[in-house]
């Protein structure tokens, strides 16, 4: 089950028991879309006229009331977790049925099989905005329980906007931290000494120059078994306080020896402890995160995916809530990253999405991140059969999946409506008569029913005409006909510039799609995504 990608409704996949058993997973994060650039009023208005499922376009953070909003309420009440269900009909009766509502609806059912495929031994991790925090913390205190909650992380994930006019900017995100239970794993992470902390304790250096503070030797409670005179090597008896020592007399002579005390000057003064600054972890972290920037526009590990979230963030939750060997699961792995430093780290992982585009993001850069690496997708069509139900079931998805699949680009990010004949692009370059680099484009279309006709051929030709196209890709289920062929060559061919050509109009079956064909099209320049840097695996786990 481990180091798979899954194509589709993570609900569905997460419910199937068959691939995800009970407590199979040790580390859950997840960063569920949500519309956050939407207004807050907005968000509560309720649909007219009307309505649609709340589905998820990449890059397209909205929700709507509607049928599986509706259904992943009932499914709710019908589940048996009667706290989950009847916050949830509380939450219902005072939101009303609007995007609100429909996006708790769904985050409900998940949040349920999320606990139930979590290990005992598990944490959760849900990254959201300050919108809707505050109920999805409701959610988890319902479906965790209360006691299992641990924190609530505030990561500062931009700087100040001066478009906030008549409010404060917002700056932060929310990440909720659940456990399963009490024995959930825990790596106890810090932060760096700041300049400023170092120059005011830590003032001391050995004559090595080593720099280090004083650490009281006092214990806390009366310890009567620590109470000892101790003769240190300076040739002095130190008293103990009248609650005793810290350390028992073998520790403190070996202190000693070590050249860990430090004597003070006066006679009369508390022996105290050495705490070297170059052996001292840093402070411990808090739920306060403002040291891990977003990812800027010039940054090497963006890829171009809007919602990218920084590594780094995601290696330290991954680093205290998971040991290396454990299973960490994204359900809605958009681009990758939780992904991405789950094998970093030595983890094994599982991420699941609902859109082809994420897929073959994620697909993309795991083979760019870790040449070699070996991993299972599962949902997506394996041979002729399968791709036809899908282009059956949902020709949209096809669509997508089909452009993705090539190496294309879905046109305008996957959305839904009218295209003029354009399903995907891909870039290449070419050169002029000078010999001078010129970029181009070619444009995909997919037809995945099982008509056929020289119309298609037409259709592109007059596209590519139009878009100032170099090239038209027609990928078909069917056959094509004689008359579509001889009309593509007649369309003629494309000069590449260095002494070669290739058809301006190729038409490609699904068949020959399988059986390893591509589409000829030279110097590809540019991907959907940027590739990501190759990356080398951290032995053990990272201190921050």
């Amino acid at each position: 089950m481990v180091n798979r990608l899954y194509y589709g409704d993570n609900l569905d996949w997460l419910a199937n028991a068959a691939v995800f058993p009970d407590g199979c997973v040790d580390l859950i994060y997840l960063d569920p879309p949500f519309n956050s650039n939407a207004t807050y009023s907005q968000l509560f208005k309720s649909p007219d006229g009307k309505t649609a499922d709340s589905q998820i376009e990449a890059f397209e953070d909205t929700w709507a009331w509607g049928v599986s909003a509706e259904a992943a309420y009932e499914r709710v009440l019908r589940e048996g977790n009667t706290d989950v269900a009847q916050l949830l009909q509380a939450l219902r009766g005072f939101l009303h049925d609007n995007a609100m509502m429909a996006y708790l609806a769904m985050m409900s059912a998940r949040l349920v099989e999320l606990h139930r495929v979590l290990k005992p031994t598990g944490s959760l991790y849900l990254h959201c905005d300050p919108t809707a925090s505050h109920y999805l913390k409701l959610l988890l205190d319902a479906a965790f329980g209360v006691e299992n909650y641990r924190n609530e992380i505030i990561w500062k994930r931009t700087s100040a906007h001066s478009n906030a006019t008549r409010k404060l900017a917002a700056v932060h995100d929310v990440i909720l931290l659940y456990v399963k239970s009490e024995s959930a794993i825990w790596n106890q992470l810090y932060t760096p000494y700041s300049e400023e902390y170092i120059a005011e304790h830590f003032v001391h250096f050995d004559s090595d120059g080593r720099r280090f503070r004083r650490s009281d030797l006092v214990n806390p409670s009366i310890r009567p078994n620590l109470t000892y005179d101790f003769h240190a090597s300076n040739g002095r008896v130190y008293k103990p306080h009248r609650n005793g020592w810290k350390v028992s007399l073998p520790v403190m002579q070996q202190l000693d020896a070590e050249n860990r005390l430090f004597f003070p000057a006066k006679a009369d003064a508390r022996l105290r402890k050495k705490i070297y600054l170059d052996e001292s972890p840093g402070v411990p972290l808090t739920d306060a995160w403002d040291d891990l920037p977003p990812i800027h526009a010039s940054a090497q590990e963006r890829l171009g995916y809007p919602t990218q979230k920084p590594l780094a963030l995601l290696e330290r939750i991954i680093s205290a809530s998971s040991n290396p060997g454990d299973v960490v699961l994204d359900p809605f792995c958009g681009c990758g990253t939780a992904v991405h430093a789950a094998e970093k780290l030595g983890r094994k992982w599982i991420g699941i999405d609902i859109t082809h585009l994420s897929i073959a993001l994620i697909e993309k850069r795991l083979r760019d991140a870790f040449p070699g690496i070996s991993f299972v997708t599962e949902g997506l069509p394996k041979d002729l059969a399968s791709a036809q139900l899908l282009a059956e079931r949902d020709k949209h998805e096809f669509q997508k999946w089909v452009v993705t699949w090539i190496g294309g680009r879905p046109w305008k990010g996957g959305q839904k409506g009218a295209d003029g004949g354009i399903d995907g692009l891909m870039f290449f370059n070419g050169y002029d008569g000078s010999g001078k680099m010129t970029h181009e484009k070619a444009i995909i279309s997919v037809k995945g029913g099982a008509t056929r006709g020289v119309g298609f051929v037409s259709e592109l030709v007059e596209t590519i005409g139009r878009e100032k196209a170099a090239l038209g890709i027609l990928i078909m289920a069917a056959l094509p006909t004689k008359e579509m062929e001889s009309r593509a060559a007649a369309a003629g061919f494309f000069e590449t510039g260095l002494h070669a050509k290739v058809p301006r109009i190729q038409i490609l079956t699904l068949a020959e799609l399988f059986a390893g064909k591509r589409p000829l099209i030279p110097n590809v320049s540019a991907a959907m995504f940027k590739a990501a840097p190759v990356e080398a695996k951290v032995q053990g786990d990272l201190g921050v």
